[in-house]
C-alpha cells in the first residue's frame, strides 16, 4: 500500500483506515468480517461534494445555481470517480472475496467509483479536512477543464429559450445519409419558427446537441 499512499500524495498515521478502504463487502462476507468500505463510501460521497461543490462557487462566480449544480454533478458521477481511481490503479490493491475476483471486480466501475469515496473518507479520518481537501483537487481541477458539456447544449438552449415567455423551441430532421451502419443525420432547431441552428451527428441525439450548440454560438 505504500506505492498507493505515494501516488495519492498522503502517507496515513493509521494503516487500518486505509486497509478498510480497500476492502470489499464481498471479502469481508466470505472472511466473516465486521468490516469493509461501505461506511467510508457514505462519508467520502459527502466530501467529494462539499469540497467540490465549495471549489466551484470559489472559482466559477459568474454561474448560476442550476449550472454549478450540473457541474458538480458531472464531476462527482461514477464514471468520473471511477477514472479517478484508474489513475491512483486503486484496482490493483483492492481487497476482494474470489468471486468477485473471478468477475472482474478489479475493474468495476462502481466497484472502483465506491473504493476511491472510500478512500476520501480514510484521508479525512486520518488528517482532516486540509488533508483530503488536496488530494480532492488534485483530480477535480483538472476534470473540470476537461469536461465536455455537449451533453448540455440542448438544456442550456432550452433555459435561455423559456427565459422569454411564449417561445418555442423544436427539432426536426431534415436528412441522413451514409449506409445503415454507418449514417450521418443532419438536425435544424427551430426557434419560435425560425431555424436558429443546424448541427449533423452519426445519432439523431448528437445532431440535436450540434444543432443546439450551434444555436447558442448565433444567440
Amino acid at each position: 500500500m505504500t506505492d498507493l499512499q505515494k501516488t495519492a500524495g498522503y502517507i496515513f498515521n493509521d494503516e487500518t483506515l486505509l486497509k478498510t478502504a480497500l476492502t470489499h463487502s464481498s471479502y469481508s462476507n466470505e472472511k466473516g468480517l465486521i468490516y469493509n468500505n461501505e461506511r467510508l463510501e457514505f462519508l467520502g460521497d459527502s466530501l467529494l461534494g462539499f469540497i467540490t461543490a465549495e471549489y466551484l462557487y470559489k472559482n466559477f462566480g459568474k454561474e448560476r445555481e442550476g449550472d454549478l449544480t450540473k457541474l458538480r454533478s458531472l464531476l462527482v458521477c461514477e464514471n468520473s470517480l471511477f477514472e479517478f481511481a484508474n489513475i491512483l490503479s486503486l484496482g490493483e490493491h483492492l481487497i476482494l472475496g474470489k468471486g468477485e475476483e473471478q468477475t472482474g471486480g478489479r475493474k468495476r466501475p462502481s466497484i472502483l467509483a465506491d473504493a476511491f469515496e472510500a478512500l476520501i473518507a480514510a484521508v479525512y479520518l486520518d488528517g482532516g479536512i486540509d488533508a483530503v481537501r488536496p488530494l480532492v483537487l488534485k483530480f477535480i481541477k483538472p476534470a473540470v477543464m476537461g469536461i465536455n458539456e455537449t451533453d448540455d447544449y440542448k438544456t442550456i438552449l432550452q433555459e435561455k429559450i423559456q427565459k422569454v415567455k411564449g417561445s418555442t423551441i423544436r427539432y426536426e430532421l431534415t436528412g441522413e445519409t451514409g449506409p445503415d451502419h454507418d449514417k450521418v443525420f443532419s438536425m435544424v432547431v427551430i426557434i419560435n419558427g425560425k431555424p436558429g441552428g443546424e448541427g449533423r451527428g452519426k445519432s439523431k441525439k448528437e445532431a440535436e446537441q450540434q444543432a443546439a450548440k450551434s444555436a447558442l454560438s448565433q444567440l
